[in-house]
Formats: structure tokens, C-alpha cells, sequence
């Protein structure tokens, strides 16, 4: 079995090309692979697949082999794969999520796709939420962006201690489901730094679909503007909330190796 090792900014993911669709037990197969010390080492596994709804499928799956619903730094990746090993000629690509259809318009130069400009969709912006934590109150806003998540501000994203607070904010009590964790803060007119704890995968370099939900909570509660630079520890990402009510974010994508598993 071939697989490509991909990064959008550090988030990282072992990709399959799967034409004959979604492989048995690819939650477990995540699972093993994404161990950084006896797998290939990954955020997670996508698995590419054919769709009757769009261009191509995404398969998500965390690093614990649950599934995801949606990637943002993974679906960068994926339109750079199926460009860069000729399975389209296609620059502006729609891609089907288990949160939704997603259109991506890549960035090529030469023959190669350096990144991507992908349409998040429509925010789903929550009401703010107080929650308690270790003794603490920890102010947060959910967001779904295809997947759910909760957004905190904080005055220093560096102070924060995500591992302890991460995992316990993603499976609080008081939410109806696991979250994606964002923590969030103001750096300068139209720039805002995150940490992010991935459902499923632990404290990540970067999340697209975090960074969209750190913009649309900010921006509705007039923190931000509707267009703001994510400054994450894997690099940034441009997020824009348009008049159509869609989100744009804007990143690169590199191939780290390509290799084949052992049996």
C-alpha cells in the first residue's frame, strides 16, 4: 500500500489514494499509522476517494481513528496531491466532506500547486458560554464549521497550558459533543494568534477549520474585522468572511515523502 506524508503548516496527515473507495478499518489503520513512534507519525489519515457528488471524496480520520468531518489544512493537501499526480487538470476543484461539499481553487506554479483558497462555508456562531474548569471559568464561543468548535480568548496564547486545558474543554460536560479548542488572542489590527487542541489528535500546528471558527467568533463580537491574518506555530493562514456569508482561508500545502507500508 502506497501512502504520501502531507502538511499544511505543520498539521500533518498520511494520505491514500483509494479509487475503489474507502478502505475497511480505516479508522484502526489512522490509528497505527499516525503513531510518531512505531507508524509513519501524522495528525490523522485521509483517504482519497471517488464521489458521485463532487470532483473527489475526503475520508478523515484522527490520529485516535475517530473520524473527522472536515480538515482545512487537509483539504489544501488533498487538492495539491490529485493536481501534482495528474488525477485532474482542474484548478478550482469541489471536494466532498462529511461536513459538506467544499470548492477549492489552488494556487499553481508551473506544474505544481503551492497552496490553496478554500470556501469554509457559512459559520454557525454560538452564544458565549462560560464553562468551569480545574476551578477556573473559561469564557468560550461555539462555532460549527462542519465540525464544532469552541473558541476562547485569552490574553497570551504562550501562557496557556492546552495540554491540561485542551482535553478537558473538548469533552466539558456542558456541550452536546467533542470540540476542536481554540485559544485566541488579539495581536494588532487584523491579526490574531491560536493554539489549537484537535479532537482526536492532541495539540496541533494548525487547524483551517479552527482558524475560520477564531475569526467568525471574534468578528461577531466586533473584535476583529471580517478579514484577519491566524498566526498559528505552524505559520498563518488568511481567513476572509465574505458578503456571501462564507468563510475563506487561504494556505499552502507541501508533500513531506511518499512511502509504502510494510505487511
Amino acid at each position: 500500500m502506497n501512502f504520501t506524508k502531507m502538511h499544511g503548516l505543520g498539521n500533518d496527515y498520511i494520505f491514500l489514494y483509494c479509487p475503489q473507495g474507502e478502505p475497511e478499518g480505516a479508522g484502526e489503520l489512522s490509528r497505527h499509522l499516525s503513531d510518531r513512534h512505531t507508524g509513519v507519525g501524522g495528525d490523522g489519515l485521509i483517504c482519497i476517494c471517488p464521489s458521485r457528488r463532487a470532483d473527489f471524496r475526503m475520508a478523515m480520520f484522527n490520529a485516535d481513528g475517530s473520524r473527522g468531518s472536515m480538515c482545512g489544512n487537509g483539504i489544501r493537501c488533498l487538492g495539491k496531491y490529485v493536481y501534482d499526480r495528474g488525477h485532474t487538470r482542474k484548478t478550482t476543484l469541489s471536494v466532498e466532506t462529511d461536513g459538506g461539499i467544499r470548492t477549492l481553487v489552488l494556487q499553481v506554479e508551473g506544474n505544481t500547486a503551492t497552496g490553496a483558497t478554500v470556501d469554509m462555508g457559512a459559520p454557525r456562531v454560538g452564544r458565549k458560554m462560560e464553562l468551569e474548569v480545574e476551578g477556573r471559568r473559561i469564557t468560550g464561543t461555539p462555532v460549527w464549521m462542519g465540525n464544532p468548535h469552541l473558541v476562547c480568548p485569552v490574553e497570551d496564547v504562550g501562557a496557556v497550558d492546552v495540554e491540561a486545558l485542551g482535553p478537558r474543554l473538548e469533552r466539558h460536560p456542558r456541550l452536546s459533543q467533542r470540540v476542536n479548542v481554540e485559544f485566541v488572542a488579539l495581536k494588532g489590527e487584523g491579526r490574531v494568534a491560536m493554539r489549537v487542541w484537535e479532537r482526536g489528535s492532541g495539540e496541533t500546528m494548525a487547524c483551517g477549520t479552527g482558524a475560520s471558527a477564531a475569526v467568525a467568533a471574534l468578528a461577531s463580537a466586533g473584535r476583529v474585522g471580517r478579514q484577519a491574518v491566524v498566526e498559528l506555530p505552524g505559520g498563518e493562514l488568511t481567513i476572509r468572511w465574505a458578503q456571501d456569508g462564507h468563510i475563506y482561508m487561504t494556505g499552502p500545502a507541501v508533500t513531506v515523502f511518499d512511502g509504502q507500508l510494510a505487511h
